[in-house]
């Protein structure tokens, strides 16, 4: 089973995307299943669920939870998260039945917080961050013994897929093969741009704006930007994103 286990959705501070739509996607990109993992919530991914009429294509309700010590997933979740204390999310995860997964560990995390006991799975590849990032995530997943798992960190439609692991049972995870590739720097700031918006936050709208303007500049894109900005009126990155 090819399942990408990293997606967010409407109900993410970052994403415009549609849980039925992104099920649509991923069945059409040739997955069989997809993890939804809002921020600090399980919405998302109920409604996904509920949408899926198709018995061979696997929906993990999931949430993304800032604890404490960074994000922290739980997986084949069926209440809300309450916890933010890391070890006590961790716990609290376990207690329903879930599996939790340390995502993007060199991104925002304070990794001595961790009980390492009680984490499940180590994302050793998230197709937002660096591949310093990554590789690192890869040796600590190795140091302490755990599967890793890929994920594409989706936020809008042309992201879905872009990174996800083989799996030979849906419900022990244990990975056999990933698929990767990294997403463009443009969708991440799509989502930030969404996210300044959602939030009515300035401050996030000016800090995209300038490091977007000094990366095209740096590569010598402005007909690039230009399109860009054109492509971010209308909400058209929520409807249309390919």
């Amino acid at each position: 089973m090819n399942i990408d286990f990293h997606t967010h959705t409407c109900y993410s501070y970052d994403s415009w995307m549609l849980p039925e739509k992104i099920v649509a996607i991923a069945k059409a990109r040739g997955l069989d299943g997809i993890v939804i993992c809002d921020h600090d919530t399980i919405r998302g991914g109920i409604e996904a669920q509920k949408s899926n009429k198709d018995p061979h294509f696997q929906v993990i309700v999931g949430a993304e939870i800032k604890t404490t010590a960074g994000d922290i997933t739980g997986l084949f979740l069926k209440e809300e998260i309450v916890s933010r204390e890391v070890n006590a999310v961790l716990d609290e995860i376990k207690a329903q039945g879930g599996r939790t997964l340390l995502n993007h560990p060199y991104q925002a995390h304070d990794l001595s917080k961790i009980d390492f006991d009680k984490i499940d799975f180590i994302e050793g590849f998230n197709a937002r961050v660096s591949p310093e990032q990554n590789r690192k995530a890869v040796e600590l997943a190795q140091r302490y013994g755990k599967p890793v798992l890929s994920g594409s960190d989706a936020h809008l439609y042309g992201e879905i897929g872009n990174a996800y692991t083989e799996v030979a049972d849906l419900r022990d995870l244990v990975p056999v093969k990933h698929t990767t590739r990294y997403s463009s720097f443009y969708y991440i700031a799509r989502s930030q741009y969404i996210k300044a918006l959602k939030r009515k936050s300035m401050s996030v709208f000016l800090r995209t704006t300038k490091i977007l303007i000094k990366r095209v500049v740096l590569s010598g894109g402005a007909t690039k930007l230009s399109a860009f900005f054109r492509n971010l009126v209308g909400r058209q990155i929520s409807q249309n994103d390919g």
